[in-house]
């Protein structure tokens, strides 16, 4: 049976619009998919619950900003709404406390270090490596993933003597994206630079593109790949604008099959490398053949799947696992495998 006939009987997907010509192109490069299992993450970064995959124990893998809800940026696709949901750790004494905390009484297992940037789309993390470095030291199992932004050699080294496990930082492919969308007079270059330190390191390294960040349009994703394509990243993570994050009227959802072309793109360019799909895109419908396309297309791993896919798991014969922790960190200890089998009815 083809996929596309296969996947109408899914429930969840039975008022969707799926694309007949990208499904047949995704089967027709189904070596790509059916090979490789997929990782359906769960982390704490918000509540999550669907209809076939249970959210994992509080606090298992929370993000903390150095900057509580403040940015000096405020970028027009944001707009500060993402550190929201994140704990404050606003000085290196209460990120230290809160960790230990959270190991003593929650079992963590690792955390994301994130916050605002300045107006040059940098972070400030020196004086908290200490606190990671201390906390490596005591709990060598605790796995740290930090966003970078933008910073130079010396800094990713710093980084990495700290013991950071990943970093994470943004690749935009347009200038024009850079400066209207992040208010921010730096060249595509030095998006380049960030990632080239980074890959200087032993640090994994998985960078980011949004899909649709300039105004919901598609432009410099594809050149956002290609820098991507030139260095050894440990992984690439996709993910899609999300437009009730900026102001109503500023920006367009992207259509679907932009995002799932984009995916073939993706998985076509770094056939070696993990590509994932990360927490942020659209809910509902979208959502739903979003996921359901990056499931055809071969990438690696969605965060926060959406209803109906581990059923397109199942349909086009992927093996998947979940995990409770970042998608771009895989907590051996903490890791469920499911296969297929399991569903088979």
């Amino acid at each position: 049976m083809a996929w596309l006939e296969a996947l109408e009987g899914i429930e969840d997907l039975e008022d969707a619009k799926l694309n007949a010509t990208l499904v047949a192109d995704f089967e027709r490069h189904a070596d790509r998919a059916v090979s490789r299992p997929i990782r359906f993450s769960t982390p704490t970064f918000k509540e999550y619950e669907s209809s076939e995959l249970e959210g994992c124990g509080k606090n298992s893998f929370p993000a903390f900003s150095i900057t509580a809800g403040a940015c000096g940026l405020n970028c027009d696709h944001c707009q500060k709404k993402i550190l929201e949901p994140m704990i404050p750790a606003t000085n290196p004494a209460m990120l230290d406390d809160k960790v230990r905390h959270l190991i003593n009484t929650q079992g963590l297992n690792g955390f994301l270090l994130s916050g605002g940037s300045n107006k040059r789309n940098e972070i400030s993390y020196g004086r908290y490596m200490p606190v990671v470095e201390g906390l490596k030291r005591d709990f060598p199992e605790l796995k740290i993933a930090v966003h970078s932004a933008l910073l130079d050699e010396s800094r990713a080294r710093e980084m990495e003597s700290a013991g950071v496990d990943t970093v994470m930082m943004d690749v935009i492919g347009a200038e024009e994206t850079i400066n209207q969308v992040y208010k921010l007079d730096r060249p595509v270059e030095d998006f380049e630079a960030t990632l080239a330190a980074l890959c200087s390191t032993s640090m994994e390294v998985t960078p980011h593109i949004v899909i649709g960040l300039h105004y919901g349009q598609i432009l410099g994703e594809s050149n956002a790949l290609d820098i991507v394509s030139r260095y050894d990243v440990t992984a690439l993570v996709l993910v899609v604008i999300m437009p009730f994050y900026a102001k109503p009227g500023t920006f367009a959802t992207p259509d679907t099959d932009d995002v799932g072309r984009l995916f073939f793109e993706a998985r076509e360019r770094l056939p070696e490398k993990q590509v994932l799909l990360g927490c942020a895109r659209p809910p509902g419908m979208h959502k739903r053949v979003t996921d359901a396309y990056a499931i055809m297309a071969g990438l690696d791993g969605i965060a926060f799947p959406a209803d109906g896919a581990v059923s397109v798991a199942h349909t086009i014969g992927r093996p998947f696992e979940q995990a409770h922790s970042c998608c771009s960190i895989k907590l051996g200890s903490d890791l469920k495998t499911r296969l297929q089998s399991s569903f088979a009815a």
